[in-house]
């Protein structure tokens, strides 16, 4: 058997839909710990909101947010993966059919830079990033919506040999100027090295690992609490009404370079949209979140 351009159109749809309709499980049990620790009476009103309305999107079939945001994908491709048809084209074929059938409908937010006109085609949408797994007899397709709280404020800044201090220093920049724009709490992705494009694309893959998970790096590990405790000793506090809540993870990566030193810093907003799921050569489909 193969991986066929059906099961790729139609499980690439079938993720956009999910993640705007469910909050991932391990946000959920970040807002609930944060619930806990949080001591201002509004801000934990507003942890509550939240937890009710990821309850409600899930259990009435309604979206956890009206901005749906861009379908933005990250495809893992094994090598021992069998294809049949083209899987840039499906998950194109994908986006399109679910823009014809989805209930609610989805707002025309895919935008033309050049000219800002919106609508639901565009140049390379879906956006789709592509890996390769060694070995796997899988395509692994990771859904990752982006809408403005969770893109709007991203930022990079290239350094000569940074100091850990002066990469943390800059990360603080990014997050006061984000202020409570980008709908807290958060979860930032970092990512330091290699090159412009590495650099981002690591930070973008490190908001995919789970809240509450720890860094396997030592050195990474303890920048990411020393971050959390800065960030959250903002007061920003959830969606910007104060509190002890600004951001629920600080995950962070790194790549060798050349002496110069990207630094790319990005947010998800609270909802952090994720879902994730593989296709096996049988057919079988795999659901992970």
């Amino acid at each position: 058997m193969a991986i066929t351009y059906g099961a790729v159109k139609d499980l690439s749809a079938q993720l956009y839909d999910w993640s705007l309709r469910k909050v991932p499980d391990d946000t959920k049990s970040g807002l609930r710990a944060a619930l806990e620790r949080e001591t201002q009476p509004g801000a934990r009103e507003i942890l509550k909101m939240m937890l009710g309305s990821a309850h409600r999107a899930e259990t009435e079939e309604r979206f956890v947010c009206s901005d749906a945001g861009v379908p933005v994908y990250n495809v893992t491709i094994g090598t021992a993966a069998r294809l049949d048809g083209d899987i840039k084209a499906a998950i194109r074929d994908g986006f399109d059919e679910l823009v014809a059938r989805i209930r609610p409908p989805l707002l025309k937010h895919v935008t033309n830079p050049l000219t800002n006109e919106r609508g639901y085609k565009g140049k390379d949408m879906p956006l789709v990033t592509w890996d390769v797994a060694g070995g796997a007899e899988w395509v692994e397709i990771l859904c990752q919506p982006k809408a403005l709280g969770s893109g709007r404020w991203a930022a990079l800044e290239t350094f000569s040999f940074p100091t850990l201090q002066q990469i943390e220093e800059y990360v603080m920049k990014v997050v006061m100027q984000a202020g409570s724009q980008h709908c807290p709490p958060v979860i930032i992705g970092i990512g330091i090295g290699g090159s412009f494009d590495v650099a981002a694309r690591i930070a973008s893959k490190a908001t995919m690992r789970p809240v509450g998970s720890t860094n396997a790096e030592p050195v990474l590990a303890a920048m990411e609490e020393r971050l959390l405790r800065a960030v959250n000793a903002t007061g920003f506090g959830p969606m910007g009404t104060g509190g002890d809540t600004t951001a629920l993870a600080v995950h962070a990566d790194y790549a060798s370079g050349h002496g110069y030193t990207p630094v790319a810093v990005c947010f998800n907003c609270w909802i952090n949209r994720r879902t994730r799921a593989r296709i096996h050569n049988d057919g079988t489909v795999e659901r992970f979140e």
